[in-house]
């Protein structure tokens, strides 16, 4: 039987790529919802391609335009997130693919998997900002959480057939993204535009900041500690510039398993979906031929503040995630606006989360406190 996927998050870099290893697969998978916020264009398009059971824009502005171009085509359309916290849970669907971009991804995670869904997880803010929740409630709804994100997906597989407890350590690999090498001098100068442009891989722009501030680095740090139940001492980061290995573990007996594969977003996304099974593809295959030229350095933390701020959030625990993913969020969207140096962004951070109330133990509500109270602060300090 074909598995139904609901996408959240379709017209982005990697809801787009899912509906292309959908594409190759049409005997395997079949498209029940679609979601997007406010690229409706796009919407519009893949629902007429698909023609799921369901469309949702989120942002309720778009809706009567969506509305009327499928007024003709046998699909329901709904607007606003509530419309996909109830749509998850049709009974047709096998897979939530969380793609949404941010803290926006959480509630629609519980749901799902309260609702009892598999998920595919592209939204490692989830578990950044929820992750000891996300875990309870998987755990007692039976839910899988296969990780998308490539290094995530390369821990998993490395860490099938193994014991848990003959980890030592995980490894994760990072680019070091466009400013790799660059001096402190360099980096209070840079563009926007020069931050998007990362050297590997075609993402979003919100996660390709992340990824020249190796912000995202440090957020897959807090992922990979729920996922794998780590300690932060357990996790290092290293810097690999080709994206050929896409992660590592190293066991107590100290041998090294790596997952590699070429830098192509849809060979995790292809796993995610397809889990337990392998089933063939058409992607690109890694010609060994030409990788022979594999190197490996140690990322900057004080060049680069935000993956030390990460690790320290990791480490204080409790609300210190949320409270960091929110004022990171506020940051990158102030850089991009111009109204935010490169280098000022960890500096807001760190101010948010000195000026934030702790909490060592928050429940959901608590998060969302968290999560409003960090954004006015981050909102008070950008010029």
């Amino acid at each position: 039987m074909k598995k139904g996927i609901a996408i959240l998050g379709s017209t982005g870099s990697i809801g787009t790529q899912t509906l292309q290893v959908i594409d190759s697969n049409p005997e395997h998978f079949s498209i029940e919802l679609l979601s997007a916020h406010n690229n409706v264009e796009l919407l519009v398009k893949q629902a007429i391609q698909y023609v799921p059971n369901i469309v949702i824009v989120t942002n309720p502005d778009h809706y009567t335009f969506l509305k009327t171009q499928l007024q003709n085509f046998p699909i329901k359309v709904f607007a606003g997130i509530d419309s996909v916290v109830d749509a998850i849970q049709l009974e047709s669907i096998d897979i939530v693919l969380t793609a949404m971009v941010g803290y926006a991804g959480l509630l629609p995670t519980i749901k799902a998997i309260e609702a009892g869904k598999n998920i595919a997880l592209a939204n490692k803010e989830t578990l950044v900002v929820a992750g000891s929740l996300i875990n309870k409630l998987a755990i007692e709804n039976r839910v899988n959480i296969i990780p998308v994100d490539s290094e995530h997906s390369a821990i998993f597989q490395c860490l099938t057939g193994e014991n848990p407890d003959w980890i030592e350590k995980i490894i994760l690999t990072a680019s070091g993204g466009p400013f790799r090498g660059k001096s402190m001098d360099f980096l209070k100068n840079v563009s926007p535009e020069q931050a998007l442009q990362h050297p590997n891989w075609c993402m979003g722009n919100k996660i390709t900041i992340d990824s020249a501030s190796l912000m995202n680095k440090g957020l897959e740090a807090i992922e990979a500690k729920w996922l794998f139940g780590l300690k932060p001492e357990e996790i290092e980061i290293v810097v690999h510039p080709q994206s050929i290995i896409h992660s590592m573990v190293q066991f107590k007996d100290g041998s090294v398993k790596a997952q590699m594969g070429e830098p192509d977003m849809r060979m995790p996304i292809h796993y995610a979906l397809a889990f337990p099974e392998r089933l063939p593809s058409t992607l690109p295959r890694l010609d060994f031929t030409k990788c022979s030229n594999l190197t490996f350095e140690a990322p900057d933390p004080k060049k680069f503040r935000n993956l030390a701020i990460s690790f320290e959030a990791m480490k204080k625990g409790g609300n210190w995630p949320c409270l960091m993913n929110a004022a990171n969020e506020i940051v990158v969207d102030a850089f991009l606006k111009g109204k935010a140096g490169f280098l000022e962004m960890p500096e807001i951070i760190e101010k948010v989360l000195v000026g934030s109330s702790y909490l060592a133990h928050p429940n959901y509500d608590d998060l969302k406190q968290s999560d409003s109270e960090a954004r006015l602060i981050a909102k008070s300090l950008i010029r």
